[in-house]
This record gives C-alpha cells, structure tokens and sequence, in this order.
C-alpha cells in the first residue's frame, strides 16, 4: 500500500487516536463481498455494518443489489423502481461518528438516486433519505445505544407488493439475539413469539414515506 493510499483510510491523525477511525480500502471491501456473493446480491438480504463510516462498506453492498434489481425488474419501471427503494430498506448502519453517519446516508442516496435517474427534490429520493433516516444511525454499536442513551432501535422493512411496504420497529439488541435461536431448542418457535417489535406501522406507498421526510 502506498503511502497516498494509506492516508486515504484516515480523516486525521487525532481522530484515528481518539476513535480509532479507519476507512476499510475498496479492494477488501470486494474481495469480502465476493465470499458472499450469493447474498451480498440478493435485494432482500439484510445487511448491517456496526462501524459504518462514511459507506465504504455499504455503498458497494447497495450496487451489489442494485444489478440484481436491473437484471431481475429493469424491464418494469415500477418493479424496478419499488425493488430498488426495497435494496435500500435492507441495508443498515451503526457509526460512531456524526460527520460520517451523514456522509453514509448521502453516499447511499446519491448511488440510489443515479440508479433511477430522479434528483434530489423527487418523491422517490425523499423517501429515500426518510429510509436512511431511520436505518442509519448515528450510536455506539457495543453499548446498543444512542448518543441519548436510549436503546438503538431498527426498522424492519418488508415489500408487499403492488407499491405497498411494511414496517416494524425492533431493539437493536433483540435483533442480534435472533442468530442465538438458530438450530437450537428454539429453532422450531415462530420468530413473533419470542421478538416483539416496539412498534407496527401501516402499510405506506412511497408517496407515503416522501411525505414523512418533509413533515
């Protein structure tokens, strides 16, 4: 590596120091996501980045997905359009840092964005920044908490079809007990018997979602 690269992977020497804030280079990010290939492409595989940064993980999970929705809907705009906005739902981020988590979240929207050809001001890039909103968070991943001390809390998004999305509201730290279920005692219990979401919402179109970015 050279020596521009290396410095590349740091905003400053201090804050290396006080956050141990270190930028993963492209090539890893690649060459991790090639090991899981059949998931990192799949639009509804759910993916969470613990230490998000500025995206540099999760901006190329999105592209990931994003050919998966060309190949599989590009022939419907609408298809292709409510499956994109679904790829985005299923992407999450946790960051430290608040100049980072924003950056995150405009990486995110401007990949989205060019993908379908609509500006910032659009209904689809609205509800866009209100998913990001909620599924990338500015908190601290080990403690499970935001700067507040309140608990993290993740939207669970699931497309219903015909333009209509659903979502619940989970604890972060229940999320990550869920992995602790499988292929024991438990593996055979329904998942909405042992995690209850903090909060159900109705259904919403993408009009729906835009609105709440501009209330």
């Amino acid at each position: 590596m050279s020596l521009k690269e290396a410095e590349n992977l740091v905003k400053s020497k201090q804050r290396v120091a006080d956050h141990g804030e270190v930028f993963t280079p492209a090539w890893m990010v690649e060459d991790m996501l090639r090991l899981v290939k059949d998931e990192s492409g799949r639009i509804d595989a759910r993916v969470l980045e613990p230490a998000c940064g500025s995206g540099n993980f999760l901006v190329p999970v999105l592209l990931h997905k994003l050919i998966t929705v060309q190949v599989r809907h590009g022939k419907s705009p609408f298809e292709k359009r409510h499956h994109a906005l679904f790829s985005l739902m299923c992407i999450y981020g946790i960051e430290l840092l608040p100049d980072n988590a924003q950056d995150c979240r405009d990486s995110l929207s401007a990949v989205f964005n060019s993908f379908l050809g609509v500006d910032a001001d659009s209904e689809w890039a609205r509800a866009a920044r209100w998913v990001l909103a909620a599924n990338v968070v500015q908190g601290d991943a080990l403690s499970m908490a935001l700067p507040d001390g309140q608990p993290i809390t993740f939207p669970e998004w699931g497309y219903l079809g015909k333009g209509k999305f659903q979502r619940r509201d989970f604890r972060y730290a229940d999320l990550t007990q869920r992995a602790s279920f499988e292929g024991t005692l438990f593996g055979e219990v329904a998942e909405e018997d042992l995690f209850t979401p903090t909060r159900s919402h109705p259904t919403m179109t993408v009009r729906q979602l835009a609105n709440q970015a501009t209330a």
